[in-house]
């Protein structure tokens, strides 16, 4: 039996779609295997969003040639899209880019048949919604399913729409039946994840409350959780629906980038700091205690010092629960990288170390506001001790005596950093 190993750079997307590769070569007989192992195929899935995901994706590729050199590579994901050229080294037989991912083990067979290197990236103007089918994930417990593909937004910084196309949107009566496969599977939280998932069904007619309800259908499902939004969806309309779907996890992450309105326009996002802060104070009307996370960007061209404060009073003000910085990754072929004003990557990064430090305050803060409730936890790890690891609803991580798979009330005890301590009611 062949062997294949697989191996994923980026976002939850690619997750997916790694997932689903893998499930289509082991249904053709194939045996998967860690990437650390000896295999006759490596697969890897490629990141473009910044230019360390460039970076780290061809240190994977030529490392993964060097140590297996009787062995064949398949690359595929964005930057094999972006550049195929530039992945087509030596020893990678086939190169598939952000679609035709369905067809990954015949073209493979077709290339080997050949006895050439097939480059079989297509333009992704015009494409449908690639169907593709995941059963299963390495976590037990909680699954992704990617229901939403491609962008129109154009961000200035941004390279994902040249990358992965269009808005297109997974149809309903699918959305429908993988749910209930992963339902069938033991899954006890499915994960909606898109490119843009504030844009779909878009295309299709469909809302992505038609597709939170789809999945909540599954009877053995206990949870729908959400990826990330835009916060010009949030309006009361889409919170008074959501607030109906009881399995819908009241964790919201928020895309915002900059909390300073010039940057936002440079950018070209669609919403001002104050419209973001009225979308959160909404959804706190709404979901009392929910989560709100978010994305920012420092260093983007033009910044000023005073444009990174507003950022940092701005985060300050909201009072996430967790943030994600990134310092400013100029991507050729974007407008922000033709900008004039580019802030030195020295201060790009120290502007994210000192936001990184704001930002572990306040998720300690949130998680410490938890002490003394009562809340849900997910178990989905367990060590020898008989303690297992969780997340609540909210997505803070719990220990406490329990099994993992199992959804228990615990006692919030104590905290300690970012992780709660609880005991099983």
């Amino acid at each position: 039996m062949k062997t294949i190993a697989f191996t994923t750079l980026g976002c939850k997307v690619n997750e997916y779609d790694t997932q689903a590769m893998r499930e289509l070569f082991e249904a053709a007989g194939w045996r998967s295997v860690p990437f650390s192992q000896e295999a006759d195929v490596y697969l890897i899935n490629t990141c473009t969003v910044t230019s360390t995901g460039d970076s780290k994706s061809m240190k994977t590729i030529r490392r993964t040639a060097r140590e297996h050199p009787g062995a064949d590579l398949i690359v595929s994901g964005c930057l094999a899209q972006k550049d195929a050229q530039r992945v087509a080294i030596e020893g990678v037989r086939l190169i598939i880019g952000s679609s035709r991912r369905g067809e990954v083990v015949s073209l493979y067979e077709q290339a080997v048949t050949a006895q050439e290197q097939l480059i079989a990236v297509q333009s992704l103007e015009h494409a449908p919604f690639e169907r593709l089918q995941v059963s299963g994930h390495e976590n037990r417990t909680r699954a992704i399913m990617k229901i939403q593909e491609g962008c129109d937004r154009y961000c200035t910084y941004c390279i994902i729409p040249y990358v992965r196309g269009s808005v297109r949107s997974m149809p309903i009566s699918d959305v429908r039946a993988e749910a209930q496969r992963l339902s069938d599977a033991g899954y006890r939280e499915i994960v909606l994840t898109g490119i843009h998932l504030a844009s779909y069904g878009r295309d299709t007619g469909d809302t992505l409350l038609d597709a939170v309800r789809a999945v909540s259908e599954s009877e053995s499902l206990d949870r729908v959780r959400l990826g990330s939004l835009e916060p010009t969806l949030i309006m009361p309309e889409f919170l008074k629906e959501a607030q109906k779907c009881e399995k819908l996890c009241p964790h919201f992450h928020l895309s915002m980038q900059s909390g300073s309105k010039s940057v936002l326009e440079r950018m070209r996002r669609r919403y001002t700091p104050d419209e973001y802060a009225h979308a959160v104070e909404l959804l706190r009307e709404t979901f009392p205690g929910c989560a709100v996370t978010t994305d920012v960007i420092t260093g983007f061209p033009g910044e000023t010092e005073w444009e990174y404060l507003e950022t940092e009073h701005f985060v300050e003000q909201i009072g996430f629960s967790r943030i994600h910085v990134f310092p400013y990754s100029r991507r050729e072929g974007t407008i922000a990288d033709r900008m004039p004003n580019q802030v030195p990557e020295e201060k790009r990064r120290s502007r994210a170390k000192r936001l990184i430090e704001i930002g572990n305050k306040l998720e300690e803060t949130y998680v410490k506001s938890l002490i003394g409730r009562e809340e849900e936890v997910l178990f989905e790890t367990q060590d020898d001790n008989g303690l297992s690891v969780g997340y609540t609803r909210s997505y803070v991580r719990v220990s406490a005596k329990a099994k993992a798979g199992e959804i228990k009330q615990v006692k919030i005890i104590s905290a300690n950093g970012k992780t709660l301590r609880g005991e099983v009611l």
